[in-house]
């Protein structure tokens, strides 16, 4: 499961979409701040070096913003998301959102030379879902296929899953989350995932967390 997290937050770190104000389709989205996350990526030399302060300041301002990370977390808990109240429910996201900054912060210090294949997108007009769907290349290795599920949002198209080679990024994480709800609760669950994130602010970023 480790390889395709990293797999599909490298991803996710190169195709966030960008502001939903420039009225795109949400393939023209992920292309569009693709190429400005690559260029920002290229030309700071301490972003290449993995300085996590600056690939973390990166991942706030284009990435975190475009995705809907409830939606997410209501994957990943699967039945237990309705068992969970308000107020966990708010400390899931939060903590689980925290959790996949790490995740994508390390993809994004191992970034090389991978490149984005787009695919023509299928969608009808007026459609609310959509998946857009891509491949990633890189020499020596087999492409990798990649697609982006997306939702029309009052704030704008945003992601809310990604599936590698056909396996779902929030779905990785279900029977983890479930195992730890089954034997401690969704309270337990909650630490677990906070302690989890306070250990990985304890040490620099890196692609093995």
């Amino acid at each position: 499961m480790r390889n395709t997290l990293k797999t599909a937050a490298l991803v996710l770190a190169l195709a966030a979409p960008a502001s939903p104000a420039e009225e795109l389709t949400p393939d023209a989205l992920v292309k569009t701040i693709s190429a400005d996350v690559l260029a920002a990526i290229r030309q700071d030399k301490d972003i290449q070096a993995g300085n996590p302060k600056k690939i973390a300041s990166l991942v706030e301002a284009k990435i975190l913003p475009h995705f809907d990370f409830a939606h997410t977390t209501r994957i990943a808990m699967g039945a237990n998301w309705r068992r969970a109240s308000p107020e966990q429910r708010e400390q899931l996201v939060r903590e689980f959102r925290t959790l996949l900054v790490r995740t994508y912060s390390s993809a994004l210090a191992s970034f090389r030379d991978q490149v984005l294949e787009f695919k023509p997108l299928r969608a009808q007009p007026g459609d609310m879902q959509v998946t857009v769907r891509s491949e990633v290349r890189q020499s020596g290795t087999q492409a990798v296929s990649i697609d982006y599920d997306m939702e029309k949002t009052a704030s704008g198209w945003k992601v809310y899953d990604v599936k590698i080679s056909g396996a779902s990024l929030a779905a990785t994480y279900r029977d983890t989350f479930a195992e730890e709800v089954r034997n401690h609760g969704i309270e337990g669950l909650i630490d677990s995932l906070s302690n989890k994130n306070r250990h990985n602010d304890a040490r620099p970023a890196s692609i093995n967390t």
